[in-house]
């Protein structure tokens, strides 16, 4: 059976990504990347922003309190007060290979260790100047993980042992799936998990359930597509805008799923009148507490 997500906040984001929703104040956050803000959603339905000084790819709770963000070209430690105003401390740069690029997808894994990609800013350009880091205590490294354009799909297995990763190019099309040493943060034994090229849209932003399934945004394919963990596909959320980018379990059960979305520039949007908007679906499974960036990990 096919669900369809429905509108919750009509924000109209350029670039809505990042959802997340956070166990200790039990309300969703999530970021427009252009817009470089911050959006979170009370209780009642009102909507609150904090505008950052660069583009925001992504965030992740800090276990000390606050959040953890990878930004046009650093990590920052972020803590959001009242009346739009936050606190800010960089604490790590990137080198990027070119210009402009910035941080897009990313997330921690199950230990706190912080992981986010970068990627050419001109998508079109089809750049492969994208490469993966970790962030932990120690400071920011490159994985060794590279040649990407769009870097995407990042999630880790309920039990933390394998690592998923995206490239949304639309001449690449691949989700892969990695072996993931827990007590290294090292992933190996790369493989392709999903070729996208046999199913509707691109891959973007990802959620693991407590199944152990694979949610994939389908960019331009208006959809959310699960996965089990051998790579077939056992499940679809439709989305009543074209291109839907990432899904994040929420609610007081983790029974809710909350998708964000783009609002594409000099297009007719007649047809997707909504798009860029926040989204969700019940989609019949709970999710898992999102990790928060631990600097012990």
């Amino acid at each position: 059976m096919t669900i369809t997500a429905e509108l919750v906040a009509d924000t109209r984001c350029a670039v809505g990504e990042s959802p997340v929703w956070d166990q200790r104040d039990q309300r969703l956050y999530w970021v427009d990347i252009d817009a470089a803000t911050i959006y979170r959603m009370e209780p009642d339905g009102a909507i609150r922003a904090w505008r950052m000084a660069e583009k925001i790819g992504c965030i992740a709770p800090h276990s000390g309190g606050g959040w953890i963000a990878a930004m046009q070209s650093t990590i920052r430690r972020l803590h959001l007060r009242d009346e739009a105003r936050f606190d800010e401390e960089v604490i790590a740069r990137v080198q990027h290979a070119t210009s402009p690029m910035r941080f897009n997808d990313g997330r921690c894994d199950r230990q706190g260790r912080f992981w986010a990609g970068t990627m050419f800013e001109d998508t079109s350009a089809g750049n492969p100047a994208g490469r993966l880091y970790q962030y932990t205590g120690k400071g920011l490294s490159f994985s060794g993980i590279d040649g990407l354009v769009v870097t995407n799909g990042m999630a880790f297995s309920p039990d933390g042992r394998a690592m998923y990763l995206a490239d949304s190019w639309r001449a690449t099309r691949l989700v892969w799936k990695f072996d993931y040493d827990v007590a290294t943060g090292t992933p190996t034994n790369r493989r392709v998990f999903v070729d996208m090229h046999a199913h509707v849209g691109r891959p973007d932003g990802a959620a693991i359930d407590a199944e152990g399934c694979y949610w994939i945004c389908s960019a331009d394919g208006g959809c959310v597509l699960r996965f089990d963990p051998s790579g077939r596909q056992v499940g679809r959320i439709d989305v009543p805008v074209k291109k839907p980018t990432m899904a994040a379990f929420g609610g007081p059960r983790l029974d809710t799923m909350y998708i964000t979305s783009i609002r594409p520039k000099n297009i007719d949007l007649s047809d997707q009148p909504l798009a860029g908007g926040l989204f969700v679906a019940r989609p019949g499974v709970i999710g898992l507490p999102e990790p928060a960036f631990d600097p012990a990990a």
